[in-house]
């Protein structure tokens, strides 16, 4: 299995150098040159595997260049019992809203308590044999843009791992305080956080241009150190998504929900487009999905894109209480055009520089006609997210976040809209505890609001009976090691003096 850029198909990578090197220099991202194929016997098989031996399954077929042995050690110390609160680290929650079902993907019983940890439980281990396969004796420098979740789940997965660095970016009120406190917090000799004057574009945009500035490689060239990325632009990011999709789908069929072979809706909030990228590339294996519903917040250009063909990133940017989803660039969205323009690299660094230059693309005729035919764009504002968890906790005492919010709002609308009953499952991404105070004021909205963000956390531990998520209630007495805030324009000398280069 080899992989090539998005904007230049010459440019071919084995699977360890595209998660070793993250991006590649031509800035465009690393894709599979075929997709495996799962037949009825291969999804029947999989069926009797719990969600360890499914992921072995799916990235022996990925990564051909690592061994049995290697694979089953990554998997094995990533999702353990321990660190995702149960032998499922993606267990279905079986629910209803007015009526109708609701199949209710739990991705946030991790160690930072958000969908992150997933992927950044596992890729920690591929980088390290990534790195030993192709770039053995150097030390991996981890950049991060975040706009919340990431950050904590990536310096919680790369702390004190050896030969690595990792410094995190993320918008100076662009967070919700909890994810704020479990990023300042974290501990690890190896890990750097800094705030930018800006949003998570800005932060992304700048985490892109140092990566590929041939003189901020060529300096850490000369210090035995290179840049890789815990952002889902890296390969090894979105891989281990793909995962639970396919897990997601046998578990219904073992619950009997579904029949074998059924088809299913898959449900999204999403910002950066990675996670409902990886249920489309699930089905291009062969998982029987029906429609991709993408839900966003009032940052909707992902909805419009969608719609229309055409992606405006010139619009107002709105902060949010869905914070994760306050994205204007998708950056994954790259991956999605190359496959359907037929892997047309050409098309797709035109449509990129499109996008750096004016802000603005339009794709072509027959892209847009397979996106109306595959997906599906809703949105919808705070006002709608927080009305949306309320009724969820009131009709089935189900406690949800903001994000996952929006899914269900949006998958209401689709529901109101095409009529289309069938069974969808629902990507729950975080926590509602690490959004104490907007899932506080939805369900109690007459209530006093406490003063700091954990005695919000002990009021709706109190007003609703869940319990609160280990890892958040043993932040409460931390001390922030990190206070840092720059420019984005003081970004690259932000990660060069980190690092003590001159």
């Amino acid at each position: 299995m080899l992989y090539n850029s998005t904007q230049n198909k010459n440019e071919v990578v084995s699977a360890a150098q595209a998660i070793a090197q993250g991006i590649s220099k031509d800035g465009g991202l690393f894709v599979p040159q075929e997709f495996p194929k799962y037949d009825e016997a291969t999804l029947k098989a999989l069926l009797k595997e719990d969600y360890r031996g499914r992921a072995k399954k799916v990235f022996s077929d990925f990564l051909t260049d690592f061994t049995e042995d290697e694979i089953d050690d990554c998997v094995t110390k990533a999702y353990t019992a321990e660190k995702f609160d149960g032998e499922n680290p993606a267990p279905l929650a079986f629910t209803s809203l007015g009526g109708k079902e609701l199949n209710i993907l739990e991705l946030w019983h991790g160690p930072t308590c958000a969908f992150k940890d997933m992927a950044l439980q596992i890729l920690p281990h591929l980088l390290t044999k990534s790195l030993k396969k192709t770039y053995d004796g150097k030390d991996a420098v981890i950049l991060v843009a975040t706009s919340g979740d990431t950050g904590k789940a990536a310096l919680e997965g790369f702390k004190d791992v050896e030969h690595t660095k990792i410094i995190v970016f993320y918008p100076v009120n662009g967070v919700s305080p909890m994810q704020k406190h479990q990023m300042n917090t974290q501990e690890g000799g190896n890990v750097k956080v800094c705030a930018i004057e800006g949003n998570f574009d800005d932060a992304q945009t700048g985490v892109k241009r140092i990566f590929t500035t041939p003189e901020v490689a060529e300096k850490l060239a000369e210090n035995n150190m290179l840049f890789s990325s815990a952002n889902s632009i890296n390969w090894g990011r979105l891989l281990p998504q793909i995962v639970y999709y396919i897990s997601a789908y046998c578990d219904m069929v073992n619950e009997g929900k579904i029949a074998f072979g059924d088809k299913i809706n898959v449900v999204v909030p999403t910002g950066n487009f990675g996670n409902i990228l990886a249920s489309y590339y699930a089905s291009l294996m062969g998982l029987p999905i029906n429609k991709f519903i993408c839900a966003s917040n009032a940052n909707n250009v992902l909805t419009d894109f969608i719609n229309t063909g055409v992606y405006d990133k010139n619009r107002q940017f709105f902060t949010t209480m869905s914070p994760s989803m306050d994205i204007l660039v998708s950056s994954n969205l790259e991956r999605l055009l190359y496959k359907l323009s037929g892997n047309d690299d050409k098309a797709t660094n035109e449509w990129m520089t499109a996008l750096k230059t004016v802000g603005k693309y339009e794709v072509s005729d027959d892209v847009k006609a397979v996106i109306n035919d595959k997906f599906f764009g809703g949105y919808c504002d705070d006002a709608q997210t927080q009305a949306t968890i309320s009724k969820l906790f009131e009709d089935n005492n189900y406690l949800c976040d903001t994000h996952t919010a929006v899914a269900v709002n949006v998958y209401e609308q689709y529901v109101e809209k095409t009529g289309d009953n069938t069974p969808a499952v629902i990507a729950s991404t975080a926590s509602p505890y690490k959004f104490s105070k907007s899932v506080l004021q939805a369900v109690a909205p007459n209530a006093e609001l406490p003063e700091t963000e954990f005695d919000m956390v002990d009021k709706l531990n109190e007003l609703t009976g869940m319990a609160v998520p280990a890892p958040l209630a043993g932040l409460k007495d931390k001390t922030a090691r990190f206070s840092d805030v720059v420019k984005s324009e003081e970004m690259q000398d932000y990660v060069l003096k980190s690092l003590s280069i001159k």
